[in-house]
């Protein structure tokens, strides 16, 4: 049975910034993000990063004034974001993020959990168990800021083929198998090296979660919802305690 982490650390790890448009890209449409929705400390200035893979959006938070811990699963990626933020002061946790209120000694006023990490999760059950500790770790105030990609509808026959990006070097599809609760993604690659084309395969699963279902768990554990979009097909929810 692959997992989320097996996954990330056999293939995906290694070229995550690269399918994201490089590394540069990511820090600089992550600062626009968070500039477009006024987001600076006034607070603790405590941000937890989850799932904050190699720094995009952790970095910008850090160069907008937050006092950052970032937390992600894969070694590789933490490492990444070592390196390229050294002089930020960003504190990296490799943890599982379910367990991140271990790993905070104060109220946070902001957590940020995008890119689909909240689909990585296992079960609705622990989605619903991470809203409640986000809740709570936030201070009177604090706002979350959940971004993901809209799964409930089905793609059919070929459209299940994605081309996710390509160089003359690597070449990644994506292809979409639907189940009830969860999208099983598998991740084709080719790599050259040395001149000779290498085949890479993996999979992994992610939850089918709806914006409304999304917006009642939310609603449940407390939080006041403040803004909401979808472009694209990414879901952007920020709300507050």
């Amino acid at each position: 049975m692959s997992s989320v982490k097996k996954h990330y650390g056999q293939l995906l790890s290694d070229i995550y910034s690269w399918m994201s448009g490089g590394f540069e890209t990511g820090i600089r449409r992550n600062t626009e993000f968070f500039n477009k929705h006024g987001l600076s400390p006034k607070g603790s200035g405590v941000a937890v990063d989850l799932g904050a893979g190699c720094g995009f959006q952790s970095i910008p938070l850090a160069k907008a004034g937050y006092s950052v811990t970032a937390i992600d699963l894969d070694p590789k990626l933490i490492h990444e974001l070592k390196e390229q933020s050294k002089d930020l002061g960003i504190t990296t946790v490799q943890a599982d993020l379910l367990d991140f209120d271990q790993t905070i000694n104060s109220g946070a006023e902001l957590i940020v959990c995008m890119t689909d990490t909240i689909l990585h999760l296992e079960s609705k059950k622990k989605v619903t168990s991470l809203f409640s500790k986000i809740f709570s770790a936030l201070e009177p105030g604090g706002k979350f800021i959940l971004t993901f990609r809209d799964l409930t509808y089905e793609l059919a026959d070929t459209d299940r083929f994605l081309p996710v990006k390509n160089d003359e070097n690597i070449i990644l599809t994506c292809f979409l198998e639907y189940e009830p609760d969860t999208v099983k993604v598998h991740d084709l690659v080719y790599k050259k090296i040395d001149g000779e084309w290498t085949f890479y395969k993996s999979f992994y699963r992610k939850l089918r979660l709806s914006q409304k279902w999304i917006i009642e768990q939310l609603s449940q554990s407390g939080f006041k919802k403040t803004e909401e979009s979808v472009e694209n097909g990414c879901i952007t929810i920020i709300c507050s305690k």
